[in-house]
């Protein structure tokens, strides 16, 4: 899929800023729709399919953070969150809402493209179904390593975009410990406090995974080495 069928929804209550954006974005190639508020954002999702949403936290009436929150429960549409708040703490909540990355404000718009680029890179591209898919059977749960899938019966397990490449990462290395910089590095992130929020997607992908998250028995953690996937 080239970039110019991929289409973007923008919310941010400032117009100039929604504007400016929506320009940007469709100069480097995307289709844009845009959004004042939530409840705005919230008709347009149930009429449209978007390839990736960025999403101010900061908005008059339900904030981004909600509206992520509400939205991962039902879809795994990528979200870029952008916030005022740099703090690390703020940033980790963006993230255990189900947000794929964050960007701090200000910023300049061409790291808004990489940050948007890195995270459509990680998105699984469904591929058409062969004879033999390869498969990794985790109790109850498993993972079709082909199309990038985690099911749990009959049932397709939402993945962000993220979680989804974190189990390509350790589905490509099963039974192998797998280091917190390395998956940083993969993952395209480089701040200071990634490591921590690598932690808080192994977390919600245990949940997904695991009967028991808090004793992990499929992605366990390595002591000093980072995270193993232990298929059966």
């Amino acid at each position: 899929m080239s970039v110019s069928d991929l289409h973007l929804l923008v919310v941010d209550d400032d117009e100039r800023i929604r504007g400016l954006l929506q320009k940007f974005l469709i100069r480097s190639g995307f289709i844009v729709t845009v959004a004042r508020d939530a409840a705005q954002a919230r008709r347009l999702l149930a009429g449209l399919e978007f390839d990736l949403i960025v999403l101010d936290v900061m908005m008059p009436g339900e904030d981004g953070i909600s509206l992520t929150r509400d939205l991962r429960a039902r879809m795994q549409v990528p979200i870029l969150l952008l916030t005022a708040k740099g703090e690390a703490a703020n940033r980790i909540e963006g993230l255990e809402a189900g947000a794929d990355d964050y960007l701090v404000k200000p910023f300049e718009p061409k790291e808004l493209l990489l940050r948007i680029n890195a995270i459509l890179r990680r998105v699984p591209q469904v591929k058409p179904a062969e004879a033999a898919p390869k498969v990794l059977h985790l109790g109850a749960v498993r993972y079709d390593m082909d199309r990038g899938e985690l099911w749990r019966g009959q049932d397709l397990i939402r993945l962000t975009a993220t979680e989804a490449a974190l189990m390509r990462l350790f589905a490509h290395a099963p039974g192998e410990a797998v280091s917190r910089e390395r998956l940083v590095g993969d993952l395209g992130r480089e701040d200071a406090a990634q490591e921590r929020a690598v932690d808080v997607q192994i977390t919600r992908l245990r949940r997904k995974i695991e009967d028991d998250p808090k004793a992990p028995r499929y992605l366990q953690t390595v002591r000093g080495e980072g995270y193993m996937l232990a298929p059966d």
